[in-house]
């Protein structure tokens, strides 16, 4: 009986083993590196921004036409930003906090000196967007920010600038997100 019982339960298996494999296979798309990632949206609050409320949004289209790991986006109403952008008396600074959260201040100091709005705007989102000062360099890196002069309007990342922010948001998309230093960055 045991033998029956055995020999009927191998059968079965074949049976069904057979109908398996005589039919259709579906799978799962293989996972590439080359697969479309999603930005991570980070919003930005401009209504404190004064004067500089246009500067400060085409500073954030200005990173948005240059990278595609992350997404600046003006915060809707009642919702809570990770950006909150102020105009003061005082010299441009950021104040991150985490990788795409912090304060940013469009000091009037340097825009009375003859600094170009949106690029002092687009330096400090940098800022935001984890990347340090370069100074001394050149009107290229946006990332020299005041040691360029004022004669440079150069608002647009470098393609040093560009990869460090896609490698920032891209890791942490990864699941690694990257250390940032906090503080006060002034230029």
């Amino acid at each position: 009986m045991h033998v029956r019982l055995l020999t009927g339960g191998v059968a079965a298996a074949c049976v069904m083993s057979l109908c398996l494999t005589g039919g259709q296979v579906a799978s799962a798309a293989p996972h590439t590196s080359d697969a479309p990632q999603v930005a991570r949206v980070v919003t930005y609050d401009a209504s404190g921004s004064a004067e500089f409320r246009s500067a400060v949004d085409r500073g954030a289209a200005i990173w948005n036409e240059s990278v595609d790991a992350v997404e600046l986006r003006p915060v809707a109403t009642g919702q809570r930003a990770n950006i909150r952008v102020l105009a003061d008396n005082g010299w441009p600074r950021a104040l991150p906090t985490t990788l795409g959260n912090g304060t940013v201040y469009i000091g009037r100091q340097a825009v009375d000196q003859g600094y170009h709005t949106i690029r002092i705007s687009a330096h400090e989102l940098g800022h935001i967007l984890g990347l340090p000062d370069r100074k001394p360099g050149p009107c290229s890196s946006l990332m020299s920010g005041s040691s360029a002069g004022t004669s440079c309007t150069n608002p647009y990342p470098n393609a040093a600038e560009k990869a460090e922010v896609e490698g920032n948001f891209g890791g942490e998309l990864a699941g690694q997100a990257p250390a940032v230093r906090a503080g006060v960055i002034v230029d």
